[in-house]
């Protein structure tokens, strides 16, 4: 078992943690914050705009059962990475589209699928996703960890986080581990 790790933002982490939890060979999944100024930042902090972190998921995957390429596809088609600093309702700097590569075959992957996603024209704006070295990440508070798996039933993850779920099960059937861990 060859565990890696990818890190990614692209909105509100609850969203992305719920998605990346559901997929085959990743072990664990963090919400947290990455690529500010402050250490130890707290969520009242994020919210501000003004530490300069995004709300980030440090995912641990066996790359022997899920490669980093399909989970920038992942990644990609489960959030709109052409519109800067927002996310549906969510607006700043802390909810951007950014990924944040662990080495150069990471950064190497991450602007060829920007390359390919883009002449593919599946947006009709270009990609805006920022791609970068990993900086300091620091996990969230323990109360936004496993987020939808604790709270389904709750507005904002019956609105925004279940549609996603429901996109990932049409797209990438086949990357599901099953529907348990969807709900789990």
């Amino acid at each position: 078992m060859a565990i890696r790790e990818a890190t990614f933002g692209g909105g509100c982490f609850w969203c992305l943690e719920a998605v990346f939890q559901a997929i085959q060979g990743v072990e664990s999944v963090v919400s947290g914050y990455a690529g500010g100024q402050i250490p130890n930042p707290t969520y009242q902090q994020i919210c501000t705009g003004a530490t300069g972190h995004a709300e980030v998921v440090r995912i641990a995957f066996d790359e022997a059962v899920v490669d980093y390429e399909t989970l920038l596809d992942v990644f990609f088609a489960t959030h709109d990475p052409t519109t800067r600093d927002r996310q549906g309702a969510d607006v700043g700097s802390q909810y951007r589209s950014v990924i944040f590569h662990h080495d150069d075959e990471q950064r190497a992957l991450a602007e060829a699928v920007v390359a390919r996603l883009n002449a593919g024209r599946i947006w009709p704006d270009p990609i805006v996703t920022q791609i970068e070295p990993v900086p300091t990440f620091y996990p969230a508070e323990g109360y936004h960890q496993n987020y939808y798996r604790r709270y389904p039933t709750q507005g904002y993850c019956q609105a925004v986080i279940a549609p996603k779920l429901s996109k990932l099960r049409r797209s990438f059937r086949n990357l599901v581990a099953d529907a348990e861990r969807l709900s789990a």
